[in-house]
């Protein structure tokens, strides 16, 4: 049966517009991205024909444009679309922490590092650079490594800091594997940062581990 001939409550569209996009589940949301189906199949069963093939709706919101374009349904366009809508989300966060304090805002920290890292499927350094009140003046992917580390300079990342005349910092790296927890190593390498930032006055406020789940905070869980 056409989505067009279901009961209006269950239609993704206007369940949307009534009762709010949390409400939807994961198939439910990526049939209105799809906008149609294919023959044979609604746009909310093709949804959750993708969902089983990739596992997940982050894996098929990751995957790149050779794996994306590989089911029925799915093509460069909707791959280019689906790019722009996730670079969105990203600006959107953006936009807010360089009109609030990061402190603040620390879930809006949260989900835009998330949203900058998780996806990486190597080992990426990341740098948000601040103002004296906190506000995001850029963030930077500063170094990027193996499945499992990477070379971070301190020179640069005080170079970096001075070049954007920040007052304070937030560190971030991700952890492929999906365990946030920190090494000794990321310890270490905090420590290292954070005494040769202090030495241009630039004060460090956390430093998180991206991986599945809420990202680690450093600062919350006594490491700083």
């Amino acid at each position: 049966m056409s989505i067009k001939n279901w009961p209006a409550s269950e239609r993704p569209r206007e369940k949307l517009l009534a009762q709010g996009s949390a409400t939807l589940s994961d198939a439910e949301l990526l049939a209105i991205f799809l906008r149609t189906g294919v023959p044979g199949k609604s746009a909310v069963d093709l949804a959750r024909h993708l969902l089983t093939e990739f596992g997940s709706l982050r894996a098929l919101l990751e995957a790149d444009l050779s794996v994306f374009c590989r089911p029925p349904g799915l093509g460069p366009a909707k791959y280019s679309l689906l790019q722009a809508v996730l670079e969105m989300g990203r600006r959107h966060l953006a936009e807010r922490l360089r009109r609030d304090s990061a402190l603040e805002s620390p879930q809006a920290v949260r989900q835009y590092l998330k949203s900058a890292l998780r996806h990486e499927p190597h080992e990426v350094f990341g740098c948000m650079f601040m103002d004296s009140k906190h506000r995001m003046l850029a963030f930077e992917k500063l170094f990027k490594g193996s499945i499992d580390s990477a070379s971070v300079y301190p020179r640069e990342v005080v170079k970096r800091a001075l070049a954007h005349n920040a007052a304070a910092v937030i560190f971030c790296h991700n952890h492929p594997s999906g365990i946030s927890e920190p090494s000794h190593a990321d310890h270490r390498l905090t420590q290292r940062l954070t005494e040769a930032l202090d030495l241009v006055e630039v004060r460090v406020l956390d430093h998180f581990i991206i991986g599945d789940g809420e990202p680690f905070s450093m600062v919350e869980h006594g490491w700083m």
